[in-house]
């Protein structure tokens, strides 16, 4: 009932001949959709855009709660207030989102070559100027991992003069810290972010603290600018891991892993330019550095272990805008090159040392081409080369041999789309293929019959075809956004606890739809709306017709916010996820995780010069798990608690 009812509501706005998109769309500037900033591209995608004024609105701690508000958007966090390794998912990836879902901040990669997280802590809040969300494939411009959709953060680069301190005292001894700066000219400019956070955490050992840092320095040209981005940060954080279903019932703020603990630190630097060769070419490019570095400790009833891991990674990504124009109609091409070299190395205690090293390269071209004013076609194709190594030691103690083996992979995807847009209302249909190679990590195999490490190196690279249609509509003061998909996949990648190995699955399908809604119901009173249906399963093989674990088939969103004026302002946001499977519960035997409600709260008032802001988290005290899986060793499911209802209140200093 609710996919018949979700499709149905999905096509009846597309087919209303009545309806509009809403001007502040048309006007949005989008990177994301062709990685040069165009105002209301032609592309055929569902965009979305969280402005920075929605941040300040939304009743989150962390940017991965801020994400969670639109449709489609599945977030899991393992406990804590700062969203230190929480998952997003879009289009419903399960445990292997991370490898499926393309993080960016201003269009360079933040999805690490290998298993680790991304680094939201590298992303003060402040420092966000909006979030472009494109749902669905972005492989043809971005490449590996974009099968479910693209996230671009887009940081301020303004450097409108200003200065603010922000303090934060929360729940579970929560203190926060946030400083930024900015200034500029008609010649350069600078802004600069800081931010502070520790607590003691709701669990046993899940103690946090995080610093970073962050900014841009550009120079103007006159057709033009030279810039350098930089982050840095620090995080600790103790790992109180899973625990099992009885402990979840009785004690969820106990640990099994009360020595376990984590330590990253690391930056990244960006030099790039920017510059209108003339009216009709515009040439960008970046060359980056990231280095991180992560000291791990863990504790079990196996022993000690410890790993030193350093990952480092270099890019270079050019790209040109072409205005050439195909006879009379309108056409622009553009032309990229993208290049990736990492290498990851790991001195462990207790397992064997590895490293592994991955080489990506890329060519790719995007035509977006106007048939009549309001008509576009979109062409896109990319080929990308990835050469990958990998080496682990011989380790005595276990009696493990030594590992090595390379391999080199090449893949290619395309897109087509077109797009039929008014002054007042769009719609678009696209078709398109999408790729994943396996990360460094799932190169480290290991044989169950010969009890020995192997190289991975038969893994097959992940692809498959997207087809989806939506639209761009409103009635007077609502707007809407819609769109319905299919994604079929071949030789997906991941992991199966029944073979103890990485994989790749028979044939899997997702398909579902996708619905948001902004309504203006009075000058000081706004709400949206979202929902999402995802149906993802195997088609093929042992699990057929199975269901994809972790993945709830519904989700849903609401946020209602009132501008009192001098008396404040106030939001109140309610997040429903659906219930799904237990994360490796493949078979479909283990029943249920169950869904859930939340309710967050928010009052701003401004006290100028101060500003004061208190959050309610969780305010139903609502007792859940975003993530959880089974275990065939133990027996049992094992779950992630998330915290209990937590109150934040700060104070912002502007001068």
């Amino acid at each position: 009932m609710v996919r018949r009812f979700a499709i149905a509501a999905c096509a009846a706005i597309l087919a209303s001949p009545c309806l509009s998109l809403a001007a502040d769309d048309l006007a949005a500037v989008v990177v994301t959709a062709t990685r040069f900033n165009e105002v209301a591209p032609g592309v055929a995608a569902n965009i979305s855009v969280i402005t920075r004024q929605d941040i300040r609105n939304t009743p989150a701690t962390n940017l991965p709660d801020v994400l969670s508000t639109r449709a489609g958007v599945d977030v899991r966090q393992l406990g804590g207030a700062m969203g230190r390794d929480a998952t997003v998912d879009i289009r419903g990836f399960g445990s292997t989102a991370t490898s499926n879902t393309l993080i960016l901040v201003d269009g360079l990669r933040l999805n690490p070559v290998d298993l680790g997280a991304v680094i939201w802590s590298s992303i003060p809040l402040e420092s966000i100027e909006r979030i472009e969300i494109i749902r669905g494939s972005g492989a043809v411009l971005y490449g590996d991992g974009a099968t479910g959709g693209v996230i671009n953060i887009i940081t301020d680069k303004s450097g409108r003069p200003r200065a603010a301190v922000t303090a934060t005292l929360g729940s579970h001894g929560y203190r926060g810290a946030d400083v930024q700066m900015a200034n500029g000219n008609d010649k350069a400019y600078y802004n600069l972010f800081a931010s502070y956070a520790d607590a003691n955490g709701y669990r046993d050992n899940s103690q946090q603290d995080q610093q970073a840092a962050s900014g841009r320095v550009g120079w103007l040209l006159d057709r033009g600018e030279v810039f350098a981005d930089f982050a840095v940060y620090k995080e600790s954080a103790g790992q109180p891991g899973a625990i099992f279903s009885a402990a979840y019932r009785n004690d969820p703020t106990s640990t099994r892993n009360p020595l376990n603990k984590e330590d990253r630190n690391g930056y990244r630097v960006r030099p790039g330019v920017s510059y209108r060769i003339d009216d009709r070419l515009t040439l960008e490019g970046e060359l980056a550095q990231e280095h991180q570095e992560l000291d791990a400790k863990y504790f079990s009833a196996f022993g000690a272990s410890a790993s030193d891991r350093t990952r480092d990674t270099t890019s270079f990504t050019p790209r040109l805008r072409w205005r050439h124009d195909l006879g009379a109609l309108p056409s622009e091409t553009v032309i990229g090159f993208d290049y990736y070299d990492a290498e990851v190395t790991a001195d462990n205690t207790g397992f064997a040392d590895q490293h592994a090293s991955q080489e990506s390269s890329a060519f790719y071209l995007q035509n977006i081409t106007k048939f009549t004013q309001n008509l576009s076609l979109t062409l896109g194709s990319r080929t990308q080369r990835v050469k990958q190594t990998a080496r682990q030691d011989a380790y005595a103690p276990f009696f493990s041999p030594a590992v090595s083996g390379q391999a080199t992979r090449t893949k290619t995807a395309y897109d087509l789309g077109l797009t039929y847009a008014r002054d007042d209302w769009r719609v678009y249909g696209k078709t398109g293929t999408s790729f994943r190679f396996p990360n460094v990590d799932e190169l480290f195999g290991f044989d169950p019959i010969l009890f020995a490490p192997v190289f991975a190196g038969n893994l097959k690279p992940q692809h498959g075809t997207t087809n989806e249609i939506g639209g761009s509509i409103a009635v007077g003061p609502a707007t809407i956004r819609a769109s319905v998909f299919q994604l079929d996949l071949d030789d997906e990648i991941g992991f199966d606890d029944a073979l103890g190995a990485n994989t790749n699955f028979p044939k899997t399908r997702r398909k579902g739809g996708e619905l948001e809604a902004d309504w203006k119901i009075a000058e000081s009173l706004q709400a949206r709306l979202s929902y999402a249906y995802t149906d993802a399963f195997f088609r093929d093989g042992v699990y057929s017709g199975n269901a994809i674990p972790l993945v709830p088939r519904n989700l849903a969103s609401a946020q209602l916010t009132w501008n009192a004026g001098s008396n404040g302002s106030y939001s109140a946001a309610a997040r429903y996820v659906g219930e799904r499977r237990y994360g490796g519960d493949f078979a479909n035997t283990q029943g249920m995780l169950s869904g859930y409600t939340t309710l967050d709260l928010q009052a701003v008032w401004n006290l100028k010069p101060w500003k004061v802001t208190a959050k309610l988290i969780n305010a139903l005290d609502k007792k859940y798990a975003s993530t959880a899986g089974y275990s065939a060793f133990f027996s049992d499911t094992y779950y992630y608690p998330t915290d209990p209802r937590s109150l934040f209140v700060s104070g912002r200093l502007d001068f």
